[in-house]
Order: structure tokens, then C-alpha cells, then sequence
């Protein structure tokens, strides 16, 4: 039997987060945030507003100057260099612009990578490429694929050894719109299956719309986002 909602951790939660650089310019301001299993978010906001330095602050590469995050109710800053590593390793997956597959390792090599970082057996790579379209593909190396087809790799990968949370930065920068729906889609769809929760980074309103909710990062918060009738996205308030 499944356990009621209310019994259920969030798989992230960030509480009052506050980040301020150079002691005057405030980027993140008591930030409350919280994500569920499976949940698939956009974050949207200008250049320079704080959007990578959230993610960092939850991946624990970058310190806040309070507040908390936790992951699977674990808060991160309460962990030493080591054991923030292990977690980054067991619970965090990360989708980025530039897809950071190891050109010399075939694709089932890149896939299995976190396996192997965590003991695991790799046997799951290939039921992950599998999942991703890339069925028969394991011996390739990534010169032979396309940009869509990286980034394909790159969701197996992060999502292979069922991580509490997928972080993904950009993307889809690269691609062309309908590669980019399509890839997106299914990032959405795997999200899911694999019961884990995406924050994804984003300037495309395209690839945000993709997303189960949309929020946009001003003044140091988080706001829900609107489509205005020209569908541009801005702050909701109410």
C-alpha cells in the first residue's frame, strides 16, 4: 500500500534560500520552493537573475548564505565535501547544453557511467538506451549521432540510476524547436516513469511549455508564470 500524500517527502525543498554576491546584489531572497516526485518544472528568467546559481546551490557546488535545501528531506548544507559528492552521485542526474558525453566511450559506456560511480552493475544502460529511442545504438560512439540523438544520451544518462532529481541546464539550446519538443517530451515522459522530479533551465518558451509548470525567477523569488495572448511569459502575482 502506498503511503498518503501527506506521509510523502518532497523529493526537493528549499527553504528561505537566500544568495547575495559582492555583499549589495541580492540573487536569491528567502526563496521557498518545493518539487514532488515526478514533477517537471521550467524555470525561466532573465540573463544574470540567479537561475544557474539556484542549481548549484541545490547540487551543493555553491553555498547559500541561508535557508536550506533538502533532498529526500537530507539538507545539503549541513554535508562536508565528501558525503555532498556521494549525494550528487546517488540522487542528483544532470541534462546540460553542451550534453558533456565522453567522446572516446561508446554510448552504452557514457550511459553507465553513474552506475559504475555508484557500484552498480551496468546491465540497466541498455535498457535506458533503449528507453530513449536509441535501441541497437550501444556500440556507437558520439560522433556518429546528432544533436537530438546527444541529447538522448544525456537523459539515459542522468536518469540510469534512478535519481531523486534530474537537473537540466539549457538543454535544448542547441536543437532545432521540433527536435527539441520531441526530446523534451520525452524527458517528460521518463521523468515520470522513472518516479524522479526535473528542474529544467530555460530562455525557450517553446521548451518551458513542455513543462508541468512554469515559473519565472525575479527579485530573488519564484513566481508562477502566465501566457500573456502574444504567449510571452511573465511573473503571476495573484
Amino acid at each position: 500500500m502506498q503511503p498518503s500524500d501527506s506521509h510523502v517527502l518532497p523529493a526537493l525543498e528549499c527553504r528561505a534560500l537566500s544568495k547575495t554576491y559582492d555583499a549589495k546584489r541580492v540573487v536569491l531572497d528567502h526563496l521557498d520552493f518545493a518539487l514532488g516526485a515526478g514533477e517537471f518544472v521550467a524555470i525561466m528568467g532573465d540573463s544574470g537573475v540567479g537561475k544557474s546559481t539556484l542549481l548549484n546551490l541545490i547540487a551543493g557546488l555553491d553555498h547559500a548564505d541561508s535557508g536550506d535545501v533538502l533532498i529526500d528531506g537530507l539538507p545539503v548544507s549541513s554535508l562536508d565535501d565528501d558525503a555532498a559528492t556521494r549525494l550528487r552521485r546517488q540522487k542528483l542526474g544532470f541534462v546540460f547544453q553542451a550534453f558533456h558525453v565522453l567522446p572516446h566511450l561508446t554510448l552504452t559506456q557514457n550511459v553507465a557511467l553513474p552506475l559504475l560511480l555508484n557500484g552498480i552493475a551496468p546491465a540497466r544502460a541498455l535498457d535506458m538506451l533503449a528507453a530513449v529511442g536509441l535501441e541497437g545504438r550501444g556500440d556507437d560512439l558520439p560522433r556518429q549521432l546528432s544533436g537530438g540523438e546527444l541529447l538522448r544520451v544525456a537523459i539515459a544518462r542522468a536518469l540510469v540510476h534512478q535519481p531523486t532529481l534530474i537537473l537540466a541546464d539549457e538543454p535544448t539550446g542547441n536543437l532545432d524547436p521540433d527536435t527539441a519538443y520531441e526530446v523534451l517530451a520525452l524527458l517528460r515522459a521518463e521523468t515520470r516513469t522513472n518516479g524522479a522530479a526535473t528542474i529544467m533551465v530555460t530562455h525557450s518558451e517553446a521548451a518551458a511549455a513542455v513543462a508541468d509548470r512554469v515559473l519565472i525567477l525575479s527579485d530573488g523569488k519564484l513566481h508562477a508564470a502566465d501566457f500573456s495572448s502574444s504567449h510571452a511569459l511573465r511573473p503571476s502575482h495573484e
